[in-house]
């Protein structure tokens, strides 16, 4: 067993952190609606899945959830590999004065489960969507030299979450307390399962 370990210094750090470290802000979330409730959104507004990309403020990746079995032994707990469990999944969108994607995902929701009545589609085929979340990095994936023009960003990460449907969409409060802001709203999905590409 050795009895003491190198100094790290400073620079040794600076040396290990590839690429500067990830930066949270950077990322894109895409969310591809069911077919038949894309149409009927694409009818009533304007709602544009390219848009989201830029409306979406905030999302995470996925939490990774193994439950431990614990099984007693002669008074000690032997802990084994239970079930994978997924976590509700959360996206933060802007809204602009359009309403186009608060439109999108009530009408979502509405599919699901109407509002007047207890009616709404039962083939999860028919309300289950996909989404994808971009971690990105700073630098351009195809840029040649310094001077030019950044073009595309480098995708770090790339979770995709497999039939999806949303289980809340957020209230927007309203006030005239409030100011010098822009509304959002969230909308938490179920997810069956997530895997990284």
């Amino acid at each position: 067993m050795a009895d003491s370990i190198p100094q790290r210094t400073i620079s040794d750090f600076k040396g290990k952190l590839t690429g500067g470290g990830v930066r949270p802000n950077l990322f894109e979330v895409q969310v591809n609606f069911p077919d038949n409730i894309d149409q009927a959104i694409q009818g009533g507004s304007e709602f544009n899945g390219e848009t989201f990309r830029f409306m979406c403020k905030a999302s995470s990746l996925p939490a990774s959830n193994v439950a431990s079995i614990e099984i007693p032994f002669r008074g000690r707990l032997l802990k084994v590999a239970g079930d994978r469990t997924i976590d509700p999944w959360t996206v933060t969108v802007i809204n602009d004065e359009n309403f186009n994607h608060r439109k999108a995902f009530e009408a979502w929701a509405q599919n699901i489960a109407q509002y007047g009545d207890s009616s709404g589609l039962t083939n999860p085929n028919d309300y289950m969507g996909q989404a994808t979340v971009y971690q990105l990095g700073r630098n351009d994936a195809g840029r040649q030299g310094e001077g030019t023009t950044a073009t595309n960003a480098s995708i770090l990460a790339e979770y995709k979450f497999v039939d999806i449907f949303p289980t809340a969409v957020s209230a927007i409060d309203l006030s005239y307390d409030t100011e010098n802001s822009i509304e959002e709203f969230t909308v938490d999905f179920a997810v069956q399962y997530y895997f990284p590409v």
